[in-house]
């Protein structure tokens, strides 16, 4: 099956990064498929590098799509202006990429 990965918005702090998205159809909740699993990588354009810090994703409320978050730390330097991220979803041992360029605030 196809995923379809919309980022909705990216928001900081003085700790970190959260890229907050969607994704049609909704992914599976491993009740009768293997759970998702995300990672991210992140380098901004100043090449300073980012680690994952997790997040957290549920169907919504009419089960059409995924509705979730995934953090970076690092918050992003100051004077970076773009964020390349790489969000891995991980299921059943597949790994599917997907690469994004976001300007920062």
């Amino acid at each position: 099956m196809s995923y379809e990965p919309v980022v909705r918005r990216l928001t900081s702090d003085e700790e970190s990064f959260t890229i907050h998205y969607t994704v049609t159809p909704p992914l599976p909740n491993g009740d009768d498929e293997p759970p998702v699993l995300l990672s991210l990588e992140a380098e901004d354009d100043l090449g300073n590098e980012y680690l994952d810090w997790g997040g957290a994703y549920g169907t919504a409320p009419d089960g059409s799509y995924t509705d979730g978050s995934i953090t970076g730390q690092p918050a992003p330097a100051a004077g970076a202006r773009v964020l390349r991220v790489r969000i891995t979803f991980l299921r059943g041992g597949e790994e599917f990429p997907y690469e994004l360029t976001l300007p920062l605030p």
